[in-house]
């Protein structure tokens, strides 16, 4: 490879330098004239001077990424008035002049000092002038030239991405476009095959290619298959020089994905499904799934069920699961073992989108068989009707059969059966079954007036088997007898004037029977035969089941008769028919001449410059409540007693009691408590009574009444205190009692003077000084009256 870019460098080099030559031989021919020009003569004799260039220059060529030990010489300016004595000197200026490139001023030869890229820069522009040495005096005008960069292939094809990726349908023609790649050279694509590519297919045959020119990567194979094989991988190469020798290359990958076409119909893996339920599941119970396998994706995989035949076509139904694509078998009816213990369907599976281009891949759909066994499940009874009624006489005896139920098991065992009423139903207990055949009798008579129908539930039980059982609803018309008499169809009353005329309708009047309407209407009206000639009123039949009363004479008066009693006798339609006989009250009032009433009392004439019956009444009554008041207040009063207890607020001698005890001056803050004196017992809680006499008098204990002499006044008080406190028969008080003694043996002697004969003015009182500071306030009362005398 080296040696080929020697030769390649070698063979531009050539290249350049007869290009070169041509181009200088050209300009010389062209240059303008040196000073030392030749002469022409022109039109008229006019002489002119050609001017011949000064210059001898091309345009320059230099090779790039050029790594020689030399600078690289590059070209040579060189004036026409150079006569090589070195005065003139050559300047070089303008896009890399002195860095990249450098000029001997004296030859004016020009190098390139380093390695130029064209990829970064692919031309100079230079500009070049000859001046004297010695007075840098310019000899020529500035002159512009371009020193272009020689594109060698030092770059190679790069792909605008490092990796592809694309899908194809599977089963695609051959020659099927599938991905176009692009790679680019920064080598010039003007100059030589630097920059031409062309695609190869390094991996990835035999299914795919690509266009050497384009890179559009194509199918290579016909009927490729995604269920074999789904995802290829394929490198690409582009290559410069135009696929030559010696031309440099870049690769890429491209990742090629197959989808999914319908090309594949589903199959069931087996030809027959063995499934079982039990007799006893429910419609819409899941029996069983089945699955066909397709290996397409997506909705090309898609999957619908159906049953197209058999014998369980009414029994079953298939749903398809579209999560799982299976056929999902359920019960649409119920089942019964005993008439039928298998069923046989045929199903099929089919595609649900067809591809139109694969249609000739065959069918896309498979069928399978199905079979299904019942299984026999323990069941409870069955009623041979889903409800029963059942008609029965009211009125009928005890014991009356109303109807018969009927049950059987469905199983095969076919236990025997028990009947019940359900008592919730039938609270009053009217009827009973049999619990052997089922038969239904009334317990106690029925009336239809009280309740037309009776539901009531059966149960039917297993003998062997208690907790299968079966209820049905039993509904029982009680029909209808005529036991039941018409009557007023409500309470009438009837008024008349006393000036009616006769043959006046005052009323009509209608009947009601609570028997049924066969044994209802038509009612029938009539008066009994012992006053069918009454001379009052007479009754019309209206034969709608109404009547009317009529009054038969003219004139009645109050004051003689004001309330007539009519009895009327009402048949009703019934077989037997049934009677009864009514009485109509009928009242005569007063009506002015048109007829309206005024006044129905017959008291209204007899009292009328009086009361009323009415007030008089309310009189009474009034009356009679007082008297009533009146009797249970003396009733009260006797009754009321005086009360056993006599409490303490009822004393009223509590303020006047008086105790005769001078104290024991201003410094006593001892005494007795008034309450605990008035009762001493009441602090225990003992109140005595005053209607109980006592059992016993009260002995008073030897040993605490003190001696005759004895000066101790505070136990002759305590010892009365205590007599008085357990004498019950002491009353609840204490009563006034005087104590006059004041001790002995003080040496103050007694201070009452009541036995005292002398007068003030015979007492001294100076030992009082002398009886310390208790007695100081009384020695300065009596001590200072003699004070008060001396001083005088």
């Amino acid at each position: 490879m080296k040696e080929d870019n020697c030769l390649h460098a070698a063979l531009i080099c050539l290249g350049m330098l007869c290009y070169s030559h041509a181009i200088t031989t050209e300009k010389l021919n062209h240059a303008r004239p040196s000073l030392h020009g030749h002469h022409e003569k022109g039109k008229e004799g006019q002489v002119l001077h050609r001017s011949k260039r000064g210059w001898v220059w091309n345009q320059f060529f230099v090779i790039e990424e050029y790594t020689g030990p030399d600078p690289v010489l590059v070209g040579r300016l060189h004036s026409d008035i150079d006569s090589g004595d070195g005065n003139i000197k050559y300047i070089l200026s303008g896009e890399g002049a002195g860095i990249i490139f450098v000029i001997d001023d004296k030859s004016g030869n020009i190098h390139a000092t380093k390695t130029l890229d064209r990829e970064e820069r692919a031309q100079y522009t230079l500009t070049a002038q000859a001046v004297d040495r010695n007075t840098n005096r310019p000899l020529e005008p500035p002159s512009e030239f371009i020193v272009k960069v020689q594109d060698i292939n030092d770059n190679p094809p790069e792909f605008l991405h490092e990796n592809y990726h694309a899908n194809v349908p599977e089963r695609s023609n051959v020659g099927t476009s599938v991905i176009q790649v692009t790679a680019s050279d920064a080598d010039d694509p003007t100059y030589g095959n630097s920059a031409k590519l062309v695609y190869s297919i390094l991996e990835g045959q035999p299914y795919f290619s690509v266009e050497a020119q384009t890179g559009i990567i194509r199918t290579a194979l016909p009927n490729m298959d995604r269920e074999a094989k789904e995802e290829y991988h394929v490198v690409i190469q582009a290559k410069d020089m135009g696929g030559h020798m010696g031309g440099l290359s870049g690769t890429t990958k491209v990742t090629i994905t197959l989808t999914d076409v319908n090309d594949n119909p589903p199959k069931f893996p087996q030809s027959v499904y063995q499934m079982s339920v039990s007799e006893a599941a429910v419609p819409g119970e899941e029996v069983g799934r089945v699955k066909a396998k397709d290996p397409d994706i997506g909705e090309n995989g898609l999957v619908s069920y159906s049953i197209i035949d058999g014998d369980g076509m009414d029994m079953f139904e298939i749903t398809t699961d579209y999560e799982t694509q299976e056929g999902v078998v359920k019960l649409k009816k119920v089942l019964d073992f005993e008439t039928k213990k298998a069923y046989s369907l045929k199903v099929e599976a089919a595609n649900v989108h067809i591809d139109p281009k694969f249609i000739s891949n065959g069918p896309f759909k498979d069928t399978v068989t199905v079979k299904i066994s019942v299984e026999d499940a323990d069941e409870p009874p069955v009623f041979l009707k889903p409800s029963y009624i059942f008609e029965v006489q009211e009125n009928a005896a005890s014991g009356t059969v109303v109807g018969k139920v009927h049950a059987k098991d469905p199983d095969a065992a076919s236990s025997a059966i028990r009947y019940s009423i359900d008592r919730h139903t039938d609270l009053e207990r009217y009827f009973i079954i049999n619990a052997e055949d089922g038969n239904i009798k009334t317990m106690k008579a029925l009336d239809r007036e009280e309740i037309a129908w009776h539901n009531i539930s059966v149960f039917a039980v297993e003998v062997h088997k208690q907790h299968q059982e079966a209820k049905v609803p039993v509904a029982i018309k009680v029909i209808d007898v005529n036991d039941n008499a018409p009557k007023f169809a409500a309470a009438y009353e009837a008024f008349v004037c006393e000036n009616a005329r006769s043959n006046q309708q005052f009323i009509t009047i209608s009947a009601d029977d609570k028997d049924d309407s066969a044994n209802g209407p038509r009612f029938i009206f009539s008066l009994p035969p012992e006053i069918i000639h009454n001379p009052n009123f007479t009754l019309r039949d209206n034969r709608d089941n109404t009547a009317s009363v009529l009054v038969r004479r003219e004139g009645f008066s109050r004051q003689k008769q004001d309330l007539y009693l009519l009895p009327i006798v009402i048949s009703d339609g019934g077989l037997p028919p049934m009677s009864s006989t009514n009485t109509l009250t009928i009242r005569v009032c007063g009506c002015d001449s048109n007829g309206s009433l005024l006044s129905c009392n017959a008291e209204a004439y007899i009292l009328n410059a009086g009361l009323s019956t009415g007030a008089l009444v309310a009189i009474l009554a009034c009356i009679v409540i007082l008297l009533v008041i009146v009797v249970l207040f003396v009733t009260l009063k006797r009754q009321k007693k005086e009360p056993l207890i006599v409490f303490e607020e009822e004393d009223v001698r509590e303020n006047i009691i008086t105790y005769d005890d001078e104290g024991g001056g201003e410094e006593d803050t001892e005494a007795f408590d008034i309450a605990t004196l008035q009762n001493p017992d009441g602090i225990n809680g003992f109140i005595p009574r005053k209607d109980i006499k006592p059992e016993y008098q009260y002995m008073p204990r030897p040993g605490l009444r003190p001696a005759p002499n004895s000066v101790d006044v505070d136990d002759f008080i305590n010892t009365r205190i205590q007599e008085a406190d357990n004498d019950p028969t002491a009353p609840p008080y204490d009563s006034i009692q005087i104590y006059g003694y004041e001790g002995r043996g003080s040496v103050a002697g007694s201070l009452s003077s009541l036995e005292s004969a002398t007068t003030d003015s015979d007492l001294d009182y100076d030992y009082l000084q002398n009886w310390g500071p208790r007695f100081k306030k009384l020695a300065d009362l009596y001590g200072s009256k003699d004070t008060f005398d001396d001083d005088s």
